[in-house]
């Protein structure tokens, strides 16, 4: 039987491209084992990418994966890692740099078409209006949906897999979406006790946002059009789309709980991060289990959409969706987990997992980058 190590002389002269060994047929055995090829029953099999992308000697029948990942196998699984780190810092800097680029020649024009308003007046006028959650909504469309194609080529993986549910109808869609507004319930509670922590210390998590300041119809419109469909629409397909199938090529957990930490230090903040850690890791999950961004996309939707218009109803009715959401939630969240648990992971598979990830410079860099701006944030605030 052939060993990883020898896939792993087979492919020293193959550096540029590696290309699948010759084999005569391709049998059921090998066709189940290039989507399990740890012999992981928990694993969402139909959300695999085939695996033998890293090892191709996966297609020989005799071929047989080490415990511990050979060389090769290592240096490109820390590849596949490297795209999907390299993919978030760049759209975490350059949607911050595009934006402050935009607010400044903005400010210009302003400053051109108004001599006598002052940076003071222009910055009101601009957070008063449509215009910085236009910019908002135009820089991370193009970022989110950008780097995403970026990732997807890069790795090779095509995106147009994403888009088909399976076995996924309204009554999912309800019962996903009553979860999710549990999870943000959870989370608003966890926050409100972060900050009376922090505030006893001189500091608060607590951020200015956009929408705090808005004063007109248009404003309110485009606050509404980013907040409940671009942003949920581009952020899955960014983050669920891109970034969790990349991650999860051999370790499906590792890649939830990843995928879940990139989405809440995109975030900025704790609160946020606590909202969008929690949540990342149910729509991760769910995007597993239909093999698809569709679900997420709606269970996101639904709730920034509540949040988001919850802010224009009296406090009472707010609180009362939510306990009853909660309640609900607490019903169906443990149905779900029983019928639906997170992949487990293999021995074999927790040596390719985060063990392999730390040690890939392009995540190690954009974990301590985003990790430090969320510090900076709090510390400043």
């Amino acid at each position: 039987m052939i060993q990883n190590n020898e896939f792993t002389q087979f492919t020293e002269s193959n550096t540029e491209t590696i290309q699948p060994p010759p084999y005569q047929e391709m049998t059921p055995e090998i066709s189940r084992r290039l989507k399990d090829p740890f012999d992981n029953p928990t694993e969402y099999h139909e959300y695999r990418e085939d695996y033998s992308k890293i090892v191709p000697w996966l297609r020989l029948p005799e071929f047989k994966l080490s415990f511990e990942p050979a060389r090769t196998e290592r240096k490109l699984i820390k590849r596949t890692y490297s795209i999907g780190s390299l993919c978030v810092l760049l759209n975490y800097l350059g949607a911050q740099i595009a934006a402050l680029l935009l607010i400044e020649i903005i400010k210009i024009i302003i400053g051109a078409v108004n001599p006598s308003a002052n940076s003071d007046a222009i910055s009101d006028y601009m957070s008063q209006t449509s215009i910085m959650y236009a910019i908002n909504m135009l820089v991370f469309l193009l970022a989110n949906v950008g780097f995403a194609l970026l990732g997807f080529k890069w790795a090779k993986i095509k995106p147009k897999t994403m888009l088909k549910p399976k076995n996924f109808n309204a009554l999912y869609a309800f019962q996903y979406c009553i979860i999710g507004l549990m999870i943000w319930f959870i989370a608003a509670m966890i926050s409100a006790g972060v900050e009376e922590i922090f505030s006893k210390f001189g500091h608060s998590t607590i951020v200015d946002m956009l929408d705090d300041d808005i004063t007109t119809p248009l404003g309110m419109a485009v606050m509404v059009l980013y907040s409940c469909i671009i942003a949920p629409i581009t952020e899955e397909i960014f983050y669920r789309g891109m970034v969790l199938k990349v991650f999860s090529q051999a370790n499906q957990r590792f890649a939830i709980i990843i995928s879940a930490v990139f989405f809440g230090l995109a975030h900025g903040n704790l609160p946020q991060f606590a909202l969008a850690f929690l949540l990342g890791i149910f729509l991760a999950h769910i995007t597993m289990k239909h093999d698809s961004i569709i679900p997420s996309i709606i269970v996101h939707m639904c709730i920034n959409t509540t949040v988001t218009l919850g802010s224009e109803v009296s406090e009472i009715i707010l609180i009362s969706a939510a306990l009853i959401s909660f309640i609900a939630g607490l019903v169906l969240l443990p149905k779900f987990r029983k019928t639906d648990k997170l992949p487990a992971t293999t021995p074999a598979q927790t040596r390719r997992g985060i063990s392999v990830a730390l040690t890939t410079v392009g995540f190690d860099i954009t974990v301590v980058f985003m990790v430090f701006g969320m510090l900076l944030i709090l510390m400043t605030n």
